[in-house]
Protein backbone atom coordinates (compact mmCIF):
# COMPACT_ATOMS: atom_id res chain seq x y z
CA UNK A 1 0.00 0.00 0.00
CA UNK A 2 1.14 3.38 -0.67
CA UNK A 3 -0.31 6.56 0.67
CA UNK A 4 0.34 9.90 -0.41
CA UNK A 5 0.83 13.02 1.66
CA UNK A 6 0.20 16.14 1.92
CA UNK A 7 1.62 18.21 4.56
CA UNK A 8 0.23 21.64 4.62
CA UNK A 9 2.66 24.36 6.17
CA UNK A 10 5.75 22.51 6.18
CA UNK A 11 8.46 24.79 5.51
CA UNK A 12 11.36 22.60 5.26
CA UNK A 13 12.59 19.22 4.74
CA UNK A 14 14.40 19.04 8.03
CA UNK A 15 10.68 19.55 9.29
CA UNK A 16 8.77 16.75 6.66
CA UNK A 17 11.32 14.38 7.61
CA UNK A 18 10.40 14.75 11.25
CA UNK A 19 7.10 13.70 10.71
CA UNK A 20 7.80 11.17 8.20
CA UNK A 21 10.04 9.36 10.46
CA UNK A 22 8.07 9.42 13.07
CA UNK A 23 5.61 8.13 11.43
CA UNK A 24 7.33 5.11 10.15
CA UNK A 25 8.23 4.64 13.36
CA UNK A 26 5.26 4.47 15.28
CA UNK A 27 3.82 2.07 12.05
CA UNK A 28 6.63 -0.46 12.27
CA UNK A 29 6.12 -0.86 16.03
CA UNK A 30 2.88 -0.46 16.13
CA UNK A 31 2.08 -2.48 13.34
CA UNK A 32 5.01 -5.42 12.36
CA UNK A 33 4.91 -3.52 9.14
CA UNK A 34 7.66 -2.65 6.37
CA UNK A 35 7.25 0.65 5.88
CA UNK A 36 9.39 3.41 4.02
CA UNK A 37 9.16 6.59 2.20
CA UNK A 38 9.41 5.85 -1.64
CA UNK A 39 8.85 9.16 -3.67
CA UNK A 40 8.74 12.70 -3.03
CA UNK A 41 11.96 12.22 -0.84
CA UNK A 42 13.51 15.96 -1.52
CA UNK A 43 9.73 18.06 -1.52
CA UNK A 44 8.79 19.61 1.28
CA UNK A 45 4.94 19.49 1.63
CA UNK A 46 4.36 16.15 -0.08
CA UNK A 47 5.57 12.32 1.07
CA UNK A 48 4.65 9.08 -0.34
CA UNK A 49 4.88 6.02 2.21
CA UNK A 50 4.96 3.01 0.93
CA UNK A 51 4.08 -0.38 3.40
CA UNK A 52 4.10 -3.92 2.50
CA UNK A 53 2.23 -6.75 5.29
CA UNK A 54 2.80 -10.47 4.65
CA UNK A 55 1.07 -13.32 6.06
CA UNK A 56 -0.71 -16.41 4.81
CA UNK A 57 -4.42 -14.76 5.31
CA UNK A 58 -5.39 -12.45 3.20
CA UNK A 59 -8.39 -11.46 5.29
CA UNK A 60 -5.82 -10.45 8.49
CA UNK A 61 -3.88 -8.36 5.49
CA UNK A 62 -6.63 -6.51 4.75
CA UNK A 63 -7.61 -5.99 8.37
CA UNK A 64 -4.06 -4.93 8.93
CA UNK A 65 -4.11 -2.15 6.18
CA UNK A 66 -7.64 -0.68 7.37
CA UNK A 67 -5.60 -0.60 10.69
CA UNK A 68 -2.69 1.55 9.58
CA UNK A 69 -4.71 3.59 7.33
CA UNK A 70 -7.20 4.45 10.26
CA UNK A 71 -4.29 4.90 12.16
CA UNK A 72 -2.82 7.48 9.58
CA UNK A 73 -6.16 9.49 9.34
CA UNK A 74 -6.27 9.73 13.32
CA UNK A 75 -2.74 11.96 12.59
CA UNK A 76 -3.52 15.55 13.03
CA UNK A 77 0.15 17.15 11.34
CA UNK A 78 -1.13 15.82 7.52
CA UNK A 79 -3.81 14.25 5.39
CA UNK A 80 -3.86 11.51 3.18
CA UNK A 81 -4.22 12.72 -0.45
CA UNK A 82 -4.44 9.33 -2.30
CA UNK A 83 -4.04 5.92 -1.34
CA UNK A 84 -3.28 2.93 -3.93
CA UNK A 85 -3.55 -0.88 -2.68
CA UNK A 86 -3.14 -4.04 -4.29
CA UNK A 87 -2.95 -7.51 -2.58
CA UNK A 88 -0.92 -10.29 -4.14
CA UNK A 89 -2.54 -14.25 -3.78
CA UNK A 90 -0.46 -17.55 -3.86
Amino acid sequence: MSTYLALPGIGSLKAKRSIVKGVIGRLQSRFNVSVSEVDHLDAHQVAVIGMAVVANDSRFVEQQLDAILNFMKNDGRFYISQVERETFGV
